[in-house]
């Protein structure tokens, strides 16, 4: 029986320069979809699979992505005064356990195993998600609870991917694959950014990972990869015949909010999903097609 799955990693260093000049003072986990920042949708997401210790990976100037998580008692009371019981119920529901929610500072860009490698202690022994909250994705089942429930049947590690255009293979981490049922995939190989002729496949992995905690000592050799960084592929991929290793074709739609299109295509479907917002969106729309 694999051990329980409760802790998350999110590595939310990145200064979020694409989105210059909104994100000079604010951090992009921060920017919102609809009525939620970034960080939120993937706080709920790992909530969701049941994780129940979150550590953000963060950089200089990203306090407030902890913030955000904590008691807003000013605010609150006014709420109260005012009798908005709504958005009292959606502040509480956000609330994370005290002594639950942790930062750790990578203080240098090295790339994101080196910001799991910053989580090392929080890690310890256990398994452990990894969510990219630029990876916003859309689905009827919160896409790490779909990773998770695979994690409980086979163990190890696991990996959401999704085909991609070979022309873009050298984008992602891709896998060199085995057993493929059209869901569950066997993993015998991990590139980081390939060129297309050289790509294994056209199968990649996004924003979301449960590993197991040896991936850490291999995170540790430091060992530079794809653009002189610390690549988690190039770690991951020392654990593959070591432990049992899957990619996931996760049910649902995934928006990259890295960049700019990908963040106003998000804040078009995710609106479309709200009753209170689907009929106006649909209305304004009309006005520009």
């Amino acid at each position: 029986m694999p051990k329980k799955l409760r802790k998350a990693v999110f590595p939310v260093a990145g200064l979020g320069t694409r989105f210059l000049p909104a994100t000079k003072a604010l951090a992009k986990e921060m920017l919102p979809v609809v009525d939620k920042p970034l960080i939120q949708y993937a706080v709920e997401e790992a909530r969701a699979a049941g994780i129940e210790q979150f550590c953000f990976v963060t950089g200089r100037g990203k306090t407030a992505l902890v913030e955000h998580f904590d008691i807003a008692f000013e605010l609150e009371v006014m709420l109260r005064e005012r009798n908005r019981t709504k958005e009292l119920a959606e502040l509480e529901a956000m609330r994370i356990e005290p002594g639950s929610l942790l930062s750790v500072r990578q203080q240098v860009p090295h790339g994101l195993g080196h910001a799991i490698w910053c989580a090392r202690a929080f890690i310890a022994d256990e398994p452990f998600a990894v969510l990219l909250p630029d990876d916003l994705i859309l689905s009827e089942t919160p896409c790490l609870k779909q990773l998770a429930d695979v994690y409980a049947h086979t163990g190890g590690n696991v990996v959401a991917v999704v085909d991609v255009p070979r022309e873009h293979t050298n984008r992602y981490g891709i896998v060199k694959t085995g057993a493929d049922d059209g869901r569950l995939v066997e993993v015998l190989g991990l590139v980081e950014k390939p060129t297309p002729h050289q790509a294994p496949s056209t199968l990649s992995i996004i924003g979301r990972y449960v590993l197991m905690p040896e991936v850490i000592a291999h995170l540790a050799k430091m060992e530079r990869g794809a653009g002189g960084e610390i690549q988690l592929t190039d770690g991951m991929a020392k654990l593959i015949g070591q432990q049992p290793f899957h990619g996931l074709r996760y049910e649902g739609r995934r928006f990259d909010c890295g960049n700019k299109v990908g963040y106003l295509e998000a804040q078009i479907a995710f609106a479309l999903k709200r009753p209170d917002l689907a009929d106006a969106v649909r209305g304004f729309l009309k006005q520009y097609l």
